[in-house]
């Protein structure tokens, strides 16, 4: 039998003694009246040694975290979901046979306390125990160290562990969704309208990317879920509903990394009567005061690389950035036929039907990208790889979008939208000629949103934010499973006991 196994059949054993004491080790019974965090204040108005009998009566519920005991007496570590708290559990006060029954009970271990604040003569705000109540026995032990878990994939595997022993995941978590919620209120102060669209779809639309694909059996047909909201939010702009936006959820069929999760969660907004330039202002805008309002500076380290993000941010073309971050030469870029070759010489497979345009995106993400530190929009991106940007009236090879990049990573993506019908039906009939028979991507025609667009769609501009990575940079988290509560993983592979056979 593995050492955990031993560990948890000691438990059991003692679970099924306190119960045979009398003990309700699943109660229902106790409501707390106060968390931790609220209580850390009073420490200002106590003195160390004070009569505790002068001290606030609180009750606490929250699980023992660390505990040692003593002959007549024991200080045990309780933590709820605002912070943790020492209690002090005496003999006298509880009288022999509560203590004697307290002293079986285990780290880990969910308890209610009522009782006194009061100091001890080293100066830490404790509770004296004048009551103590089982409320959920553990039967399972806690890491050794339960400081932090170390195994990562454990972290990501039992999140539920994670979150009990590693105070610093906690913090992650919590500041997601004060990020989020900076987010929502920002977008609705400046008159977007939070909306939901569909998460099963019968045509994949707004970007390119393999479906998850289902059968509704009632309907009798397909449906895929969704890889981008874009379509819906913008028959929204038809319909008249000017500024709208939604955080949510979008699912890609596509491989694991420390950037990619098959599901994650997008900020997508629509502004009518705007332009790419009036989203990069708002951009800018909302992330470096999100950032202020979490971290309370807007330079912050990034995996071991300062960033700054505080207004202005770094604006260039695609070309731009060819020639000043990637070391081009503009001649090169000017000639097709050297474009090509440069692909060729860089490794870069290109599909049959790619153009100019899709041959410089490719290189810019290899040569440019990942140098792109602080916050920088890269403008101009070419028709071929837009096709649902408006076309730039100086220049109809390239469109009026932008990407943004911080440390290297693309953070979001907006382009004044397109809304001539015919040209859009073009651009979709292109993108799905240069697929071909793709089964990966499922290429597929959506007419109903032609027929939105020949309704008439307003002038608009609209932008998708990658919340997880965002996420990620304003928490210094290197993989994108550590700002996801649940992250997909590969099955578990359950380890045999080689004595026994039993699983651990």
């Amino acid at each position: 039998m593995s050492n955990d196994n031993q560990f948890m059949q000691q438990r059991r054993e003692k679970a099924e003694a306190l119960a045979d004491l009398g003990v309700n080790l699943y109660s229902n019974t106790f409501t707390p009246a106060n968390i931790v965090s609220e209580l850390l204040p009073y420490a200002d108005n106590l003195e160390p040694e004070q009569a505790e009998e002068s001290g606030k009566l609180v009750s606490l519920a929250g699980r023992i975290m660390a505990m040692r005991k003593f002959g007549k007496a024991a200080f045990c570590q309780l933590a709820d979901s605002s912070g943790r708290l020492q209690v002090y559990v005496k003999k006298e006060t509880l009288g022999d046979e509560i203590f004697e029954t307290f002293k079986k009970w285990d780290i880990g271990d969910i308890v209610g306390v009522e009782g006194t604040l009061f100091k001890t003569k080293t100066g830490e705000l404790s509770v004296h125990a004048k009551a103590i109540t089982m409320i959920s026995k553990s039967v399972r032990p806690l890491p050794e160290k339960w400081h932090g878990l170390t195994d990562v994939e454990t972290r990501y595997r039992q999140r539920y562990v994670d979150l009990i022993v590693t105070p610093e995941s906690r913090d992650t978590f919590k500041k997601r969704v004060e990020i989020i919620r900076f987010i929502r209120n920002y977008l609705s102060d400046n008159g977007f309208m939070e909306v939901e669209t569909p998460m099963m779809q019968p045509v994949p639309g707004g970007a390119t990317a393999k479906p998850f694909k289902t059968h509704h059996n009632a309907l009798d047909m397909d449906l895929y879920l969704r890889i981008a909201p874009e379509l819906y939010l913008k028959r929204l702009l038809v319909g008249g509903f000017e500024r709208v936006f939604e955080i949510n959820r979008n699912f890609r069929n596509e491989g694991l990394s420390t950037r990619h999760n098959p599901e994650f969660t997008m900020l997508e907004f629509y502004q009518a009567y705007a332009t790419y330039h009036n989203l990069m202002d708002l951009t800018e805008d909302m992330i470096s005061a999100a950032c202020q309002h979490v971290n309370g500076t807007m330079e912050i380290e990034y995996q071991g690389t300062m960033v700054n993000l505080a207004p202005p941010w770094q604006r260039m073309t695609m070309e731009e950035s060819l020639v000043k971050v990637g070391g081009l030469d503009p001649a090169v870029l000017a000639d097709e036929e050297k474009v090509f070759a440069l692909c060729q010489e860089k490794g870069i497979k290109l599909e049959p039907l790619a153009g100019i345009g899709k041959a410089k995106t490719e290189l810019f993400e290899l040569l440019v990208e990942e140098k792109l530190i602080n916050p920088t929009f890269i403008t101009a991106y070419p028709t071929e790889v837009s096709p649902l940007a408006r076309r730039n009236d100086e220049d109809p090879t390239v469109t009026d979008r932008f990407e943004l990049f911080v440390t290297g990573r693309e953070l979001a993506n907006a382009f004044s939208e397109l809304n001539d019908p015919v040209d859009q039906y073009e651009r979709f009939a292109k993108q799905i000629e240069n697929r071909g028979d793709d089964d990966e991507i499922h290429p597929e025609l959506d007419h109903d949103y032609i027929r939105a667009l020949e309704y008439g769609m307003p002038s608009a501009a609209g932008e998708g934010i990658g919340i997880d990575r965002l996420v990620m940079l304003l928490t210094d988290a290197p993989s994108i499973r550590d700002v996801i509560l649940f992250p997909h993983l590969k099955p578990e592979v359950k380890k045999q006991s080689k004595k026994s056979g039993e699983e651990e």
